[in-house]
């Protein structure tokens, strides 16, 4: 009987428990290929920690479904009633039509100074986007801000920044204005705290410590899904449990923090494996932190890029971050290529018969990587 490629995924998040689930779930999936699924800390999810406090339901890491228009994780949500709950839970009713804007010392802003500036921020974001363009209306704020002619490369709070300069540039007549009614605020430090104010909302969407880290080209590649934003009754991780859901016990191992992974596709010898996993001449090598290894045929790496940042020096970081300059036509072509080598040996068929996936599963393997 011809030995079954064994599939390990590093990572019991949400990338990697839809990987595992997709995989299990797919037809004849166990004659196929032998799953594992291994999580470095003691608790499936990742970023995802729904927990309870006095009663109350809360999310400690993820908490929205921003936009349930076309989002999977809505239509998981939904379809395992994970949206409604007799359980009070973390949850907002949405947003006074009448905000208040008040400055240290319980001063509250008037609209005059306020909405220039959220104007002029959201301007910027949509330009970040890809959802404005540069040049569009006669705003010469957002003009100075692009016209070097190009956005160069820069971060997005980089960018955010040279918009704010340009603005002031443009109305330098109230620069330092005093403003009555204020105390010790001026115009130009009541706008600053406005911007950063932004700023820092905005940082809680894209989950950036630092605007300044956020790269302005690979902001523009992200896409919103349209319809309201909403949290999750029964709490985000029900939507973990229920991908998880589907594996055998045994599938997924905790405490299995992976330290290291090597690829040696043309190694063919017999390696001893003193954890269970017998002697094979499987390509790729993973470390465990508790000094075991564990060999396999594919790998999905699916922790996230700021853990991989972290660790480039350790075989797969590296390899994960150069993900980041391949394009789409590469990236489908490595994606067909490890399919293939999942698939059994073709049939004999006629030339240019349609055929899904052509090539038979073989000894070599390569290394995957999902960015989270």
């Amino acid at each position: 009987m011809a030995r079954k490629p064994r599939i390990v995924i590093i990572g019991a998040g949400m990338a990697g428990l839809t990987a595992a689930n997709k995989l299990y779930t797919s037809t004849s999936s166990n004659d196929l290929f032998e799953l594992v699924v291994v999580e470095g800390g003691d608790r499936i999810g990742g970023r995802i920690n729904t927990s309870e406090f006095c009663g109350d339901r809360i999310e400690m890491g993820a908490t929205w479904i921003h936009g349930i228009g076309g989002s999977p994780v809505h239509q998981i949500a939904r379809e395992i009633h994970a949206l409604e709950s007799d359980q009070p839970w973390e949850c907002m009713d949405g947003f006074s039509d009448e905000p208040k804007t008040v400055a240290e010392g319980g001063f509250e802003l008037n609209a005059s100074i306020v909405d220039p500036i959220s104007t002029l921020f959201n301007n910027l974001m949509d330009i970040a986007q890809g959802k404005l363009a540069p040049n569009s209306g006669g705003d010469a704020a957002l003009k100075g801000c692009t016209s070097n002619g190009g956005f160069g490369n820069q971060s997005v709070g980089a960018f955010l920044r040279q918009g704010l300069d340009a603005y002031w540039d443009s109305c330098k007549d109230h620069e330092e204005e005093e403003l009555s009614g204020y105390g010790e605020w001026s115009r130009n430090l009541l706008e600053e705290a406005i911007f950063a104010m932004h700023e820092n909302t905005q940082r809680t969407y894209t989950s950036a410590g630092d605007l300044f880290n956020l790269d302005f080209e690979a902001e523009r590649e992200h896409r919103m899904f349209p319809g309201e934003e909403i949290t999750i009754s029964k709490g985000y991780l029900s939507v973990i449990e229920h991908l998880a859901s589907v594996l055998p016990p045994g599938v997924i191992q905790l405490g299995r923090k992976v330290t290291r992974i090597e690829w040696q596709p043309e190694s063919k010898k017999p390696v001893e494996i003193p954890n269970g996993y017998g002697s094979s001449s499987r390509p790729v090598k993973i470390h465990i932190c508790d000094g075991s290894v564990m060999l396999a045929d594919h790998v999905i790496v699916t922790i996230s890029l700021g853990v991989l940042k972290a660790g480039t020096g350790q075989g797969s970081g590296k390899e994960a971050l150069e993900l980041e300059t391949l394009s789409d036509e590469e990236i489908i072509n490595g994606v067909s290529a490890t399919v293939s080598g999942l698939l059994p040996a073709p049939k004999p068929h006629k030339e240019n018969s349609p055929e899904f996936c052509k090539g038979s599963a073989s000894e070599d393997s390569e290394v995957r990587f999902v960015k989270v």
